[in-house]
């Protein structure tokens, strides 16, 4: 095989996500890996993509955001479900809390890392 042969084991999917942004990697709302999101419901319990109409026209990634969302979950954690880069789910979630279909919500920080997760996060490291 020569340096020119085209390689047939890479992975498909990765450029689409990064187009979704639009080539952003920055976003307005300070999304943590450890920031809780939470898809918006209805005072009835449905959400409230579903019931606007928006749902049949919004792309497949940004439904599959939302619908992980159901449930209270961490920035890390919609990524980690969905296999998506974190950098693009940080913009599609602020982009997302911009239009009001999902809420941000704090990291239950004050100022200074809580030593308990930094410890956590290094234990899970070195068990690499």
């Amino acid at each position: 095989m020569t340096g020119l042969a085209r390689r047939t084991d890479r992975k498909p999917g990765r450029v689409r996500p990064y187009s979704l942004t639009g080539g952003r990697t920055r976003s307005g709302h300070v999304l943590l890996v450890e920031t809780f999101v939470a898809s918006l419901e209805s005072p009835d319990g449905r959400l409230e993509l579903a019931t606007s109409g928006l749902n049949a026209r919004m792309l497949p990634e940004i439904r599959a955001i939302v619908h992980v969302c159901r449930r209270m979950r961490s920035v890390a954690e919609v990524s980690a479900l969905l296999k998506m880069p974190l950098g693009v789910v940080r913009v599609l979630l602020s982009d997302l809390a911009d239009q009001g279909k999902i809420r941000v919500y704090g990291t239950g920080r004050s100022g200074q890392p809580d030593r308990a997760l930094l410890e956590r996060v290094l234990g899970g490291l070195r068990r690499l």
